[in-house]
């Protein structure tokens, strides 16, 4: 029968060394996922983006969206609400006049607001690139709002549906609001005026090489939304919905008041060949919504208005088309759970590998940071990486595995000193613990080979003194020999193996092995050196045993060195010497 290959013997001893590793990655990470997939994590992995939307610089302002801003002053100014169709006619020409390539008008119009109706029907009835909404609802509470009539029938109408997350918070929108029911869809009103903008471009819908069920516009594809897209679990994906990639707070497009088209205080041509949305951001109509930037104050959040949000999806659509600005990416449901697992593996690699705790905190502080700048790195290039499932995994796995590593320290240090207890002395108790995964197996210590020097000491008369002396004093003058032999054994680096009556056998050279011709001598001559200071010692404790009247005794010593089978035997309390002797 051969023998097994050394390095797959090799693999296998490692692979068992680590067995605490790879139990417990696994297991963190598993219990981390069905954390996640229970809808435990999202709010955290939510705020997490929230943060990487603060953190990240503010891009350049898009000019190419305007938004056109009814203000509380506005409001003031015009003396009630809602604005008249006079009035909203008189904008919308004013608009028109400057030569936009799109007109959002994201003011509901399902009924007349007199006077001027008739005057503001003449304007949708003569502006092509005008788009009015409609809110489809479909949601808890959501009322449907039928659109300008004139608008419908000439089919320049969006949905202007906003979509919140479970916190309120708004992080997606709608490219096209659709009915399962009868399988109807609607663009959004940012959808609707960013592809009249791009068509002037020369850019037209398509579906995407990749996928004919995505939508392509120039440079630009466009992902559906998916339940469990990023850190959501279970989101209502309904329709044709993306990730917002938001520029910045609220006010980060271009904005002009009503009152300052109106009169004229804006320049001639600001408008040309822009996308204008017309729509409330008054704080008294309570159009306005949270978004990732609101998490940068508690105490009173940003709040962006509903027709900037339009604005906002415009600009992301016509800013990937044309100057390939990223949008928000996910990875597969696979590639995350297998992002969990690796930081799981890697806090209990740090957790068995690093056994100091001030340096595992130190470490696992460390990680943590590159895993934080590591994702943030990621959303800087448009990927949405989780964060808050591995930062878990990381920390419990180097906790767990931080716990159970000193709790088997403690349990080894027990066995050691249980084997020991008080026969070695400082320096070898170090050694030993030091080694301590080559010397136990099972909490014995491992049978081995090794060349050794044993030295033996005996009482001389030891019979005689025992039947003259007083029990209660031999075993006190017993012990006090006993004890002074010990230290000295123990300050020249021997173990005290046994005592046998009046005997006592010591080793040196275990259980540590030696490995060269001048390690074995200098065991010898501390057995010799040993020896001297024990006779000097008795010479020193028979006058005062004289002096006390107790028994008073020679002692006998013997050396050896020779090759030894040194172990445990019997249970794990007690260390255990096997001798073949070689004279040297």
């Amino acid at each position: 029968m051969t023998s097994p290959d050394p390095m797959w013997a090799t693999l296998r001893k490692r692979i068992w060394e680590w067995r605490s590793v790879w139990i417990t990655a696994p297991s963190v990470a598993g219990v981390i996922i069905l954390l996640r997939l229970a809808g435990l994590l999202q709010y955290w992995e939510w705020l997490a983006l929230d943060q990487f939307f603060i953190l990240r610089p503010l891009e350049p302002v898009d000019s190419r969206v305007v938004i056109v801003g009814i203000s509380d002053q506005d409001i003031k100014n015009l003396g009630r609400w809602p604005v008249e169709d006079t009035r909203l006619a008189e904008l919308l020409e004013r608009i028109k006049q400057q030569k936009p390539r799109a007109i959002g008008l994201d003011l509901y119009r399902d009924f007349p607001v007199e006077p001027g109706y008739q005057k503001l029907v003449k304007v949708f009835e003569t502006t092509p690139n005008l788009i009015g909404i409609e809110r489809k609802g479909g949601g808890a509470g959501d009322i449907p709002i039928a659109p300008p009539p004139v608008l419908a029938k000439r089919g320049q109408v969006s949905s202007n549906d906003i979509l919140p997350d479970g916190d309120g918070k708004i992080r997606r929108g709608f490219l096209f609001w659709t009915n399962q029911e009868d399988n109807t869809a609607i663009a959004g009103l940012g959808l609707s005026l960013a592809l009249i903008y791009l068509q002037a471009e020369g850019i037209q819908p398509k579906p995407a090489a990749n996928n004919p069920d995505y939508l392509q516009l120039g440079r630009a594809v466009f992902p559906i939304f998916e339940s469990n897209d990023g850190s959501y679990i279970r989101a209502d994906a309904a329709g044709y919905q993306i990730l917002l990639n938001f520029r910045g707070p609220s006010g980060s497009l271009p904005t002009v008041s009503m009152t300052d088209v109106m009169t004229g205080k804006i320049p001639s041509d600001f408008l040309r060949d822009r996308i204008v949305l017309v729509g409330p951001v008054a704080e008294s109509l309570k159009d306005l919504f949270l978004t990732p930037y609101s998490s940068a104050s508690l105490t009173s959040p940003d709040k962006t208005a509903g027709v900037e949000i339009q604005a906002t999806i415009a600009s992301q659509i016509v800013s990937a088309a044309l100057d390939g600005r990223h949008a928000i990416q996910v990875w597969a449901d696979p590639l995350e759970y297998g992002w969990i697992i690796l930081w799981s593996l890697i806090g209990a690699i740090l957790g068995w590998w690093v056994r100091s705790l001030r340096w595992a905190i130190t470490g696992m502080v460390a990680l943590e940071g590159s895993l934080l700048v590591g994702c943030y790195l990621a959303f800087l290039g448009g990927w949405w990486i989780p964060v808050v499932p591995p930062a878990l995994a990381l920390a419990i796995s180097a906790i767990v595995l931080t716990g159970y590593i000193a709790n088997q320290e403690r349990e080894d240090r027990q066995i050691i000193m249980n084997l020991f207890g008080r026969h070695v002395n400082p320096e070898i108790a170090e050694a030993i613990w030091r080694d301590r995964h080559q010397l136990l197996t099972a909490g014995r210590l491992v049978g081995r080979k090794m060349i050794a020097t044993v030295l033996f000491t005996d009482l001389k008369d030891f019979s005689g003194i025992t039947e003259r002396t007083d029990p209660e004093i031999l075993m006190s003058w017993l012990n006090e020999y006993m004890e002074a032999m010990s230290q000295i054994v123990l300050a020249d680096g021997g173990i005290v193996d046994k005592f046998i009556g009046d005997s006592i056998m010591a080793v040196f050279g275990v259980p540590i092995a030696r490995a060269s011709p001048e390690e074995f001598a200098e065991d010898a001559l501390k057995a010799v050196r040993c020896a001297v200071k024990m006779a000097e010692t008795l010479d020193a404790l028979n006058h005062k045993w004289q002096n006390q009247g107790r028994p008073t005794t020679s002692m006998r010593v013997g050396i050896s060195t020779g090759m030894v089978v040194t172990g445990s035997l019997g249970g794990q309390q007690r260390f255990g010497l096997h001798h073949h002797w070689r004279q040297r």
